[in-house]
């Protein structure tokens, strides 16, 4: 299903060529410019130590005074919009020994006279090798200019290019389904996990000392009890490690022959710190897969009682050899681990179960009522009951540049009913410079939004973590500070007051405190009471990552909660709970726990910015599917915002729905079947009581009324609701 134009066979040919002139120099710089700096044309410099990689020549952007100068090309008339392009550009640098990343963006002015900047690809070049830079674009608007240029490294080093080649890009096969015929769900992988055979299985990683000893908990942890349903329990032995003086020394067992590519895995295990500790302590469950470092579960343990780890990961490419491994407290500090599983989930085994939670948390039963002029009237009256939308909020992420493409609009609008927008609500967007106000990019995605019935997050007034604050908030005095940020927040409250529904108040306070060391702990809950009081309709939601993995100590749903009831304590009118999702191989019992804890709260639940990223489109289908599932089950989550959707617009590389020309792939396609499994539809005749009950989906219906001498149609709408549903329908004209 493709929401693209039709691209002629002849216009594609076209794009196959390369759309760079001269792209390696052997005209010499014809068709090349200097931007902000001088360009030369080169065959070897540094007396004969750098020579061009291919071919006779390379060009050298020199005397550059700003980390925007460079080299480029207009590529006006030869770049069709609603295109991917594919840039490959050798590049090196010269002048400066450190490494540096060199950029490739391109410029446009749109046919209104807009300007844009589109980040394509960035690489880390050093002055010792060529280096290869590579990435997409597209094109949204229609356009009156546009120039492509290599950017990034510091003033006074030289950005070299042997050659650059911007193509139409190939369409990739679509990915095969993974082969998971011969998985064993729920059969645990680790040898001895129940330690009856002494340490038979594991080794120490590192120096350490590994013994047997009994106590722990016989039961298994909550996360694996509610995948792996009635299993056997534990036995209560556990391994103590001791003489550790490494953070990474602990047991560990190799697992590389008992593991299935593309298969999501889930980790459990009870952990306890020795009383011997400083502080909390982090304990982590990893793989070492070959050379590369895998997170299986984090918990940070501030006693000496048992806690449970749990996590998830996946193998997707071969490896030679994997190791589990358990590791995280400070050196010195011991510790216990007992009943290590890890098992293949089964998804569509939970899939079921969830199934039933929906039909109990988002459907509502119905009485239809019918009613006539007399009893011959209602004689084998028939009824068809077709539901015409869901009203459960599912929404995205969109930018102003995206709504310049119809394809891109056609699908927002076909298949969300809320949305958020990416930057353009961002205090560093609206207001980069000091004192210069930018809001028309956000006035016209509101517009864009309220002309197609589009409910709206705000996100966000603030944001917390220090590295994306301006640099000239960050310059301000305490003082000065203070005072923009209350000319921030009552600028943004009083322009829309009324025209959002949410709003982010302070991003991710578990990750940042910019504010709160700049301007004292008051802060935070001064930023609530003060939207509050600015606009009292929106609800106000706290917002942060990992809360649902159980992959950040950080960010742990008991510190999210404890960090909520500090800021209610201080008077700050929190009231609702953003969840964000950016998530890798989510397992659905890790998710709902965390939910099941935040849901104690009382607060909506939202899924603010959700996004799973896969190569495989199909292992990305599933994800997606896992995270819609869950948060459509779960009583407390009462909307669902995706991150994007569209490939070369989405914040994680293979996380797209549709591919970049609007092809929907394995995840957009779940994602529709989805939502047409979550309308509810039935047909059939009144009883005795002249009555059609049924149950269905909350959202708006469309019913029609067949009786022997007349034909009535009729809508209306099911909301949330514990007692049956009645509609009156009269066949009286």
């Amino acid at each position: 299903m493709a929401y693209s134009e039709e691209i002629t066979k002849t216009q594609v040919a076209e794009e196959d060529q390369n759309i760079i002139l001269n792209p390696e120099f052997e005209d010499g710089l014809n068709n090349w410019s200097a931007r902000g700096c001088k360009i030369l044309l080169q065959d070897s410099i540094d007396d004969g130590k750098v020579l061009p990689l291919s071919g006779k020549f390379f060009a050298s952007a020199t005397e550059r005074t700003q980390s925007w100068n460079g080299i480029q090309q207009e590529i006006t008339g030869r770049v069709t919009r609603k295109l991917a392009y594919e840039i490959t550009a050798i590049v090196r640098l010269f002048g400066n020994s450190s490494p540096f990343d060199v950029r490739a963006t391109v410029w446009v002015q749109t046919q209104i006279g807009r300007e844009q900047y589109i980040g394509i690809a960035t690489v880390q070049a050093t002055d010792t090798d060529w280096v290869e830079l590579k990435g997409k674009f597209l094109i949204n608007s229609a356009i009156s200019k546009a120039i492509i240029y290599l950017e990034g490294p510091p003033p006074g080093t030289d950005i070299l290019v042997n050659s650059f080649v911007v193509k139409h890009a190939e369409k990739l096969p679509p990915s095969s389904p993974p082969d998971t015929e011969d998985v064993l769900y729920g059969v645990n992988i680790i040898t001895n996990s129940n330690l009856n055979d002494s340490i038979n299985g594991w080794f120490p990683l590192g120096s350490c000392t590994l013994t047997i000893a009994n106590g722990s908990p016989l039961l298994l942890p909550p996360m694996a009890k509610e995948s792996l349903g009635n299993s056997e329990p534990l036995n209560g032995n556990y391994i103590l490690v001791t003489n550790r003086s490494q953070t990474w020394m602990g047991p560990a067992q190799v697992i590389t022959d008992n593991l299935k590519l593309q298969v999501t895995y889930q980790v459990s295990a009870w952990v306890r710190i020795g009383s011997d500790k400083s502080g909390p302590q982090n304990i982590n469950v990893a793989l070492g897969v070959d050379s590369q470092w895998v997170n299986g579960g984090q918990v940070e343990a501030v006693d000496d009682r048992w806690y449970e780890i749990g996590g998830s990961f996946r193998i997707e490419k071969l490896p030679s050899r994997v190791i589990v491994y358990v590791q995280g407290p400070s050196s010195g500090v011991d510790f216990m681990i007992a009943g290590l599983h890890i098992f293949p989930v089964d998804r569509i085994a939970r899939f079921k179960h969830l199934k039933k939670h929906t039909n109990k948390v988002r459907k509502r039963d119905v009485i239809l009522k019918i009613s006539g002029s007399n009893a011959k009237d209602l004689l084998g009256t028939i009824v068809s009951v077709k539901q015409i939308k869901n009203s459960f909020p599912i929404g995205s992420c969109i930018s102003r540049m995206n709504i310049d493409n119809e394809d891109y609009v056609n699908f927002f609008v076909n298949n969300f009913n809320w949305g958020v927008f990416g930057n353009e609500l961002k205090w560093y967007w609206t207001e980069s410079q000091q004192g210069i106000l930018n809001y028309t990019d956000a006035d016209e995605l509101l517009d864009f939004c309220n002309n197609n019935g589009i409910d709206v997050r705000g996100h966000c007034i603030f944001w917390e973590v220090e590295s994306v604050v301006q640099p000239w908030v960050k310059a301000l005095s305490t003082n000065d500070l203070a005072a923009a940020v209350q000319n921030r927040i009552t600028s943004l409250m009083l322009r829309y007051k009324g025209k959002f529904k949410h709003y982010d108040v302070n991003n991710e306070m578990l990750h940042g405190s910019f504010y709160q060391d700049r301007l004292g702990k008051d802060i935070r809950a001064n930023m609530f009471k003060t939207a509050s009081q600015l606009d009292a309709s929106p609800k106000l939601f706290v917002n942060d990552y990992h809360i649902e993995d159980a992959t950040d100590t950080r960010a742990s749903p008991e510190k999210y909660i404890q960090q909520i009831l500090d800021l209610q304590e201080q008077g700050a009118a929190v009231t609702g709970i953003g969840v964000q999702g950016h998530i890798d191989k989510p397992v659905g019992p890790i998710v709902s726990q965390a939910l099941d804890k935040l849901g104690v709260l009382g607060l909506p639940i939202w899924f603010t910015e959700l996004d799973v990223s896969a190569e495989n489109e199909y292992v990305r289908a599933d994800d997606l599917e896992v995270m819609l599932r869950e948060a459509y089950a779960h009583p407390s989550v009462e909307g669902i915002m995706l991150w994007g959707f569209w490939e070369l617009f989405m914040s994680r590389d293979n996380a797209h729905l549709v591919n970049a020309e609007g092809d929907l792939n394995e995840a957009g396609k779940r994602l529709l079947a989805l939502k047409q499994e979550w309308l509810s539809h039935a047909h059939g005749k009144t009883d005795d009581q002249d009555e059609f009950t049924f149950r269905g989906f909350h959202g708006t219906y469309s019913v029609d009324v067949i009786t022997s001498g007349k034909k009535i149609s009729q809508t209306f709408s099911v909301d949330k609701g514990d007692v049956p549903f009645v509609v009156n329908i009269s066949l009286q004209s």
